[in-house]
């Protein structure tokens, strides 16, 4: 399914067509190439003075990783993304080496997992962002280090149709047209807005 974006100009194409599914091919798994490159444009993603704060606990599909990250996961995600070929943690190090505050550490990650998420795309993978799981209860069952901060799972596979969702709920929101805020809700000052509209 495409869900392609209502923009001001025409956007790159992985950008434009970047969405977030919850159907999953529970039958497909993450090759070795894939999972690697995606780990690898996170890797090079910008950080604040290349700290590069982001770690990632992987789980496949059928091994223990996978099956602790999903049970740590609200029953109304779990329900979704335990069909999905990965689920990866992110985790943050809150403290730099002379234990002072990462303060850019979160936007880091959001950087990395951006890149990751592209990079996905490229590959005819899909990825969605899962805050809602149990932060500490996951961070204990796989002992991170309490340096590190628990902020977002991603569920990462190919994509399925919208009908093996397991609720209509689901299906309904599967299908829904994508939307965002106005650039004029979001851009507070210095931006030709009023020189575009949308085709």
């Amino acid at each position: 399914m495409e869900k392609s974006a209502s923009s001001l100009v025409e956007l790159h194409p992985i950008v434009a067509q970047r969405w977030s599914p919850r159907s999953f091919d529970e039958g497909v798994a993450l090759s070795d190439e894939d999972l690697t490159g995606l780990l690898e444009a996170a890797r090079w993603s910008p950080s604040a003075g290349n700290g590069q704060p982001w770690r990632y606990v992987v789980g496949r599909k059928g091994d223990a990783l996978f099956h602790r990250i999903s049970n740590s996961l609200v029953p109304a995600n779990k329900i979704w993304a335990e069909k999905s070929s990965a689920l990866i943690l992110v985790s943050v190090l809150k403290y730099r080496d002379d234990g002072t505050p990462r303060t850019t550490a979160q936007y880091d990650a959001g950087l990395a997992s951006s890149l990751l998420t592209v990079e996905a795309h490229h590959r005819g993978l899909a990825v969605h962002q899962i805050g809602g799981f149990d932060h500490d209860g996951l961070a204990k069952s796989l002992n991170l280090d309490e340096g590190l901060q628990t902020i977002v799972v991603l569920a990462i596979g190919k994509t399925a149709p919208a009908d093996l969702l397991p609720n209509e709920t689901l299906r309904q929101r599967e299908v829904a047209e994508r939307t965002r805020l106005p650039l004029s809700d979001i851009v507070l000052a210095g931006a030709p807005l009023a020189e575009f509209s949308v085709n």
